[in-house]
């Protein structure tokens, strides 16, 4: 990489960085990490322990901004492996977390659409690509989850955990 785009990498990380200290987040070295999770850990449930993976899930991410199932149900104290697949072209996401959570850190990556996410309760996926997410829903009610790349959320790639 040229030095003129790892200063220009540098200034986006920083800009990155101070925006999200500002909005009461932290990032690590151009990732999202720590941004939402500790909230989430409140709201919606907490990272879970993969030995204690009480079933699996299987969700699909497609360029018609669909999540397959977008609907789930599971129950309060459970934990879940989230095995999570895009079949698509385009890069996308799985973010579990409050509706206004995901609103407000959509906006942000409207913002930043290059961050990168390494939050527990966030999977990032290129074409073709599968990978996991172990969550433990620690209480009853609602959890929502969504694709926040760019242009997603706005086309309806949302669903929702009903937690029982």
């Amino acid at each position: 990489m040229s030095r003129m785009k790892l200063k220009s990498r540098a200034a986006t990380v920083l800009l990155a960085a101070a925006s999200a200290l500002a909005c009461g987040g932290a990032l690590a070295a151009g990732s999202h990490a720590g941004g939402h999770a500790g909230d989430a850990a409140d709201a919606i449930g907490q990272a879970g322990d993969a030995s204690r993976v009480s079933r699996t899930i299987r969700i699909d991410m497609g360029d018609d901004m669909r999540f397959s199932p977008p609907d789930l149900t599971v129950r309060a104290g459970e934990t879940i492996r989230f095995v999570v697949r895009n079949a698509g072209r385009l890069r996308h996401e799985m973010v579990l977390g409050s509706d206004a959570d995901l609103k407000a850190h959509y906006a942000e990556m409207l913002k930043m659409p290059e961050m990168e996410h390494a939050d527990p309760n966030a999977v990032t996926l290129d074409a073709g690509q599968s990978g996991e997410l172990v969550w433990r829903f620690t209480r009853s009610g609602r959890v929502a989850f969504a694709c926040l790349q760019p242009g997603h959320y706005d086309a309806g790639m949302r669903g929702q955990v009903r937690v029982r």
